[in-house]
């Protein structure tokens, strides 16, 4: 047992780490992420209310997911550190209590939101005529909503261990159940009703509820990481705080990007039904044109959390280099791609002329930040994995409260719904800079006060 939570990403060369820990980590969320593409392309199939009622449902989910993924990142900043200290017992009672504290936030979480839900939509500009086809699909996802966000912590600490592979193939898995499901609940294939938008929240909730079993299947008794749950609240206190310090501040900076979605779906909503389709089938196509920049900050953290841990701050700053040359390089090579071929990539989701122009002209000009979007993305998986959370969170609330806003209201009252997305692009761009700049003088500070801890 304490020989699989030995510190496996201390030693070797640091680009070669990344990428074997990254490629399953890439097919992992590329087979996750391509759930909304399939949902939003059977639901294309439907029609266009459906179509836009999914695209308000977005920023709501991508909220609640934020979560997961904030918790996920205090867990394996905390694991990491403790694997790469040498601590197997620590590690192991962080892992099991991070995930019954996610699973009561996601339960409180969830039902408010089932409460509130027709407030919510109607405040992100919603239709009454759309809340039941809303109500149809979040009603059951809300419930659903546990089963995601449990696992999602739970793998997080199998990344801290290094053991990212585990992920990627379980994400596959899930995604591929979840593409067989989707046509059977939604059209009505092999005997089941057609439930339309309905049918999609059925093949997630179905889907999740398999993989929160083989994940803690996983956990328990492949690697051992889970241990016992109950134990006294001084003890299970003292863990929570441990993994909350990192947690809730990533909890912040990742729900802050959502709310800006939300925010930019509320101004394209004064464009009409069409404008926030197509805006929908956009942004589920960046998640998978930024997949590779997700898998990135999803492993550095543990990377960092780690080496800083044994104390390796040379690594430290061969990891940002790293990061930073194939970000910038890989973002270029993706603005060129949408910007080539992004018709014939959102013509995949339909033939609606309006829905379809809008897409476009987001794909035509918020890609060229990508590459600085992804800096952003690692140096806050970085500062996470440092167990310093709040140079992450300023960055995230810096892009949207002090850059995106004022920019994107300028951009409207200038260009319309083309400045908004010309405010999208130059915020990613300035705030890339800026974290970058951060971190670098971070860890060089670090480096030359000679601290092991942050």
């Amino acid at each position: 047992m304490a020989q699989s939570l030995q510190a496996t990403l201390i030693e070797g060369r640091v680009s070669q780490q990344l990428k074997n820990m990254a490629i399953p980590m890439v097919w992992g969320l590329m087979a996750t992420m391509s759930l909304n593409a399939v949902d939003t392309f059977f639901i294309a199939q439907v029609g266009r209310e459906p179509l836009a009622a999914l695209s308000f449902t977005f920023p709501v989910i991508m909220i609640l997911t934020s979560l997961g993924i904030g918790l996920g990142a205090g867990t394996s900043s905390a694991v990491a550190r403790a694997i790469g200290e040498g601590d197997a017992p620590t590690a192991q009672r962080l892992a099991t209590d991070a995930m019954s504290l996610t699973l009561l936030i996601s339960v409180v979480m969830c039902l408010i939101g089932w409460i509130f839900l027709e407030p919510i939509f109607l405040t992100l500009g919603a239709t009454p005529e759309l809340i039941p086809l809303i109500r149809s699909y979040m009603s059951i996802w809300f419930f659903s909503a546990p089963c995601l966000m449990v696992p999602m912590v739970s793998l997080a600490a199998l990344r801290a261990m290094g053991m990212s592979h585990i992920q990627g193939y379980l994400m596959s898995g899930a995604a591929v159940l979840n593409a067989i499901l989707d046509p059977i609940f939604i059209f009505g294939f092999l005997g089941s009703p057609a439930l339309g938008l309905q049918g999609a929240a059925i093949a997630t909730l179905i889907t999740r509820i398999l993989m929160v079993l083989v994940a803690l299947y996983i956990l328990r008794y492949r690697v051992r990481m889970v241990i016992n749950p109950l134990i006294g609240w001084a003890q299970l206190r003292a863990s929570w705080g441990v993994i909350v310090h990192v947690g809730i501040p990533a909890m912040v900076a990742n729900v802050i990007v959502p709310l800006a979605s939300a925010v930019v779906v509320m101004m394209v909503a004064r464009y009409g039904t069409d404008a926030v389709a197509g805006l929908g089938i956009a942004m589920r196509i960046e998640p998978l044109a930024l997949i590779v920049f997700y898998a990135l900050s999803g492993v550095i953290g543990p990377f960092f959390g780690q080496n800083l841990g044994a104390g390796k701050y040379d690594r430290l700053i061969e990891a940002q280099r790293v990061l930073t040359v194939f970000c910038l390089g890989f973002g270029i090579l993706l603005a060129f791609a949408l910007w080539l071929f992004g018709d014939l990539i959102v013509g995949v989701f339909g033939d609606h002329a309006e829905v379809i122009e809008v897409a476009v002209l987001y794909l035509a000009i918020v890609p060229f930040s990508y590459g600085a979007y992804g800096v952003i993305m690692s140096v806050n998986a970085a500062f996470n994995g440092l167990g310093h959370p709040w140079p992450a969170m300023l960055i995230s609330a810096g892009r949207v409260l002090y850059i995106f806003l004022p920019l994107a209201f300028l951009g409207q009252w200038l260009w319309q719904m083309t400045g908004i997305f010309i405010a999208t692009a130059v915020a990613n761009l300035i705030m890339g800079f800026w974290a970058w700049s951060w971190l670098q003088q971070y860890i060089q500070q670090t480096q030359s006060e000679g601290r092991t801890t942050l």
